[in-house]
């Protein structure tokens, strides 16, 4: 199940350390677990240093959190689109709070993923910025309100309206692409309200990955996309 299918739950592993290396791996493979227990698309977003290691012993989607808008060559330190693909992920995250990017690099990145055959789901903060980057043309978009993140306040209890606009703009605009949400995503019932605002998923971060039962958490946000 590594194609991209939703409704969809997406695992942002971040930097932490409790999903680092082996652990992430295991963490992982319990998502895989449970995507096809459910047959629900599960992807996550490791570390860069273990995309390869999780890529290649698991048969969910993975993406990449991030990358740069260079070309190979001379760019220390940068980690370019062609290495992402290299290493066995389907696509990249872009434009992350945490990791934003220009919108004309958004654009050309966007544009190089393509031309890779590579998955693409951009963020934005707002329903506006949302718009603009659905406009570039990636496969989804998540409106996460940055205020939100890591709080445990969900986005489709603390804002709902913030997607219901995102969705109506989208849907009305540029239908094609996808619109998910995240933003202190922690509970089934916040999973279940964002799909009945008009999402077709959501990005979590740290309600999973600092959970001290990773299976029961994943299953708890996985159930709540099919309800």
């Amino acid at each position: 199940m590594s194609k991209i299918t939703y409704p969809i739950l997406i695992i942002n592993f971040k930097t932490y350390i409790e999903a680092t290396g082996k652990r992430g791996l295991e963490l992982a493979k319990i998502a895989e677990k449970v995507s096809k227990e459910l047959n629900v698309c599960i992807a996550v977003a490791p570390i860069i240093t273990d995309l390869r290691l999780i890529s290649e012993n698991v048969e969910i989607p993975v993406l990449a959190q991030s990358a740069d808008p260079v070309n190979p060559g001379a760019h220390t330190g940068h980690v370019t689109l062609e290495a992402i693909k290299e290493s066995g992920a389907v696509g990249v995250i872009l434009n992350h709070s945490e990791k934003p990017l220009r919108i004309n690099d958004i654009a050309w990145m966007i544009e190089k993923a393509k031309n890779l055959n590579m998955y693409i789901l951009t963020c934005a903060p707002t329903p506006e910025t949302s718009l603009s980057v659905a406009s570039l043309n990636p496969d989804a978009v998540a409106v996460e309100p940055p205020e939100l993140i890591g709080t445990g306040r969900a986005v489709s209890k603390e804002k709902p309206d913030v997607i219901v606009k995102t969705v109506e703009l989208i849907r009305k605009n540029i239908p094609e692409v996808h619109v998910i949400c995240g933003a202190g995503i922690e509970a089934r019932e916040d999973v279940v309200k964002a799909i009945e605002l008009g999402t077709e998923g959501v990005l979590v971060a740290s309600a999973i990955v600092k959970a001290k039962d990773w299976y029961g958490k994943i299953k708890e946000l996985a159930e709540g996309l099919l309800k």
